[in-house]
């Protein structure tokens, strides 16, 4: 059974943003001027911020897809949060960019953390969007349960990262990819795939 055309629509758009914003970030890599490895080596806070943040458009991607597996329209409401997810997620490219060229300052890293901060909370709110009014046939309680406590869990480990980082950037980035880890596998242990 396909999808309504509405649905469709809205994973079109939101899959050419994701392909959009890997391509601006890839866009913002430049290589270092004197041709030696020595060189490039030593643009290693940029290769970082670069791989952590490819890594977070891959697995918001996965998780953004899964997510709207379970859509059964496309309601005004699912387009706001949606839009919103976006633009949480379009702020990453900047971020990156001013983290790389500021060689992990504080400011920048904590910026790069609150980008993290949103784009977690609209997920939630995705989540209380397409989740929470599914028959509990489709999606037990307790699996509910356990994706409430990781999207919160890991919302408030963003907003401690960022604060961590005005002290102490490399441990507020670490905190950042530590919660990455959580989302590796969008679909949380027990969750039938939707029909």
């Amino acid at each position: 059974m396909l999808p309504p055309a509405g649905l469709e629509r809205l994973n079109a758009f939101s899959d050419g943003v994701f392909a959009v914003l890997i391509t601006v970030l890839v866009l913002e890599l430049r290589p270092p001027e004197i041709p030696t490895f020595v060189a490039l080596l030593g643009l290693w806070p940029t290769w970082l911020s670069y791989g952590v943040s490819y890594l977070f458009i891959a697995i918001v991607w996965a998780n953004h897809h899964h997510l709207l597996r379970h859509a059964k329209e496309s309601s005004a409401r699912l387009m706001w949060y949606n839009f919103a997810h976006l633009f949480s997620v379009s702020l990453l490219p900047l971020a990156t960019a001013w983290m790389a060229v500021s060689e992990l300052s504080p400011q920048p890293v904590a910026f790069y953390a609150g980008v993290f901060f949103l784009v977690n909370l609209t997920y939630i709110f995705l989540i209380r969007e397409l989740i929470e009014p599914l028959p509990v046939e489709t999606i037990p309680p307790g699996v509910r349960k356990a994706m409430r406590i990781r999207s919160i869990a890991t919302l408030c480990l963003f907003g401690l990262a960022a604060a961590v980082a005005l002290k102490y950037p490399v441990a507020g980035l670490a905190i950042c990819c530590c919660c990455l880890a959580v989302y590796l596998r969008p679909e949380a242990p027990g969750t039938r795939n939707p029909a």
